[in-house]
């Protein structure tokens, strides 16, 4: 069996989709173990390779890593491309987005997730996860007013940080609520999903 120096742990369209299209965007070989979600209950042997149970995982040699936005800047700092550099004006709307994108944007829609599909049917809590989905819909402004000027992507070129902030659209297109974002935000995840690396990160969890 060939062996990559790059492995990825991914669940489909979970969090670990970010690393998987970063990887196909820059072309990079890479290893891919698909796992059920979620992976802690469903999959107890993995905790031996991750003990807090969550995905992505991600290794390259010695390096481990668990936070999907930092596998990306990891990938874009190792490949020195799908970035933006220090001294560059753009530099920190790029790490603004980066970041925003997990704590801003996905935090809230995986309570969503929680609370609609992912408890039992009695712990359910509809308030909570629609009060959560109006947190992400209301924070979503920022990638609104950023587009607003006509830019493609949100600092210029495309970046990881588009590919960071994307799937969290992709997630709201999953749990229903696309539809209440702004018409910048749509628009924006409609050439995202045109994008070659988006269909080969589909196809490759498809396989």
């Amino acid at each position: 069996m060939k062996l990559w120096p790059m492995k990825l742990w991914h669940c489909r369209d979970a969090r670990s989709f970010r690393a998987l299209w970063a990887l196909e965007e820059l072309g990079l070989p890479y290893e891919l173990v698909l796992l059920p979600f979620p992976p802690r209950w469903l999959e107890p042997a993995f905790l031996e390779l991750n003990p807090l149970g969550t995905i992505p995982f991600f290794t390259d040699g010695d390096v481990r890593m668990t936070e999907s936005a930092a596998i990306c800047q990891y990938l874009a700092d190792k490949t020195q491309r799908l970035r933006v550099l220090p001294g560059d004006p753009r530099y920190g709307d790029y790490l603004n987005f980066l970041h925003q994108s997990d704590a801003t944007l996905t935090f809230p829609q995986t309570l969503v997730l929680r609370y609609t599909r992912l408890e039992k049917p009695e712990n359910r809590n509809p308030k909570v996860a629609s009060d959560y989905r109006r947190w992400f819909v209301a924070r979503t402004v920022w990638v609104e007013q950023a587009l607003a000027d006509g830019r493609e992507w949100l600092c210029g070129d495309f970046t990881v940080a588009d590919i960071a902030v994307a799937y969290a659209l992709l997630l709201a297109e999953t749990l229903g609520h696309l539809g209440e974002l702004g018409p910048q935000c749509q628009a924006y995840w409609l050439r995202c999903q045109a994008r070659d690396g988006f269909k080969r990160a589909k196809a490759a969890q498809a396989s």
